[in-house]
């Protein structure tokens, strides 16, 4: 008999594994795919959005809100603050808004909002009148920081006269009689004709009844307000409260 002849031995692998082994690549491979796809799809998301809301006006102005105006038109705010409709609501300057209404002579302060999805809200506070000043052009308002703002054709009803050679925040005077009008007890104010000064140091203050108030500057205005009240109790057309520890009535 003839040996057997010895050979090396080989191992067929399973058709099963192999099958197997295929099917487990193409699903991680379908994976991959898939997590490449929805991170694609969400940059374009990211995107598209991002050029929607910077550049496109589907979050652009639509509406200008105005709130507080009294004497002023809501066009009036409206056409200062120059807001393009359409505008991309997050690119607005709201300083340059801000600083154009706020320009507007009768406007105290300005706030502005946006409001999604498309609005622009300005608050506004108008300036309060605390006198007129008679000028040849008409009746000069001035408020509470001596600031002129408006011009009437006649005198403005509820505020007293004041007599100013020029009004201006700047001026002595104006800041002094401002700071005595500013700080009058609300008893007293219903008997204020007018107010008057050259300087900074010698208001004079005129109550009904022809009756004359030397007041000096506007200093201690208050101390010197509650002296007033008690000597008005007594007879007499001119007062002096410039010091209020020795004033006098004649």
């Amino acid at each position: 008999m003839s040996a057997p002849v010895r050979g090396r031995s080989t191992r067929v692998r399973p058709a099963s594994n192999r099958r197997q082994k295929s099917a487990e690549y193409r699903a991680r491979r379908r994976v991959i795919v898939r997590r490449r796809l929805v991170a694609l799809l969400t940059l374009l998301s990211v995107v598209g959005l991002t050029y929607c809301v910077f550049f496109t006006p589907l979050l652009g102005v639509h509406q200008v809100d105005v709130r507080g105006s009294v004497v002023l038109t809501d066009d009036e705010v409206r056409d200062a603050a120059a807001i393009e409709p359409g505008s991309p609501l997050v690119r607005l300057d709201l300083i340059g808004i801000h600083d154009r209404v706020a320009a507007l002579p009768r406007v105290a302060a300005v706030e502005v909002e946006r409001q999604l999805p498309g609005t622009v809200r300005l608050l506004i506070t108008e300036r309060v009148p605390v006198g007129s000043v008679k000028l040849p052009d008409g009746f000069h308002l001035v408020d509470s920081t001596g600031k002129d703002y408006a011009v009437l054709p006649t005198a403005a009803p509820g505020v007293p006269e004041l007599v100013l050679a020029a009004p201006s925040s700047a001026d002595p005077a104006t800041r002094a009689v401002v700071g005595v009008v500013n700080e009058l007890p609300e008893k007293l104010r219903p008997d204020v004709v007018q107010v008057s000064a050259t300087s900074g140091a010698d208001v004079k203050v005129t109550l009904t009844g022809n009756r004359v108030v030397k007041w000096g500057s506007a200093d201690e205005t208050p101390r010197k307000a509650a002296v007033l009240m008690v000597m008005l109790t007594r007879p007499g057309l001119a007062f002096d409260v410039s010091a209020p520890d020795l004033p006098t009535v004649s």
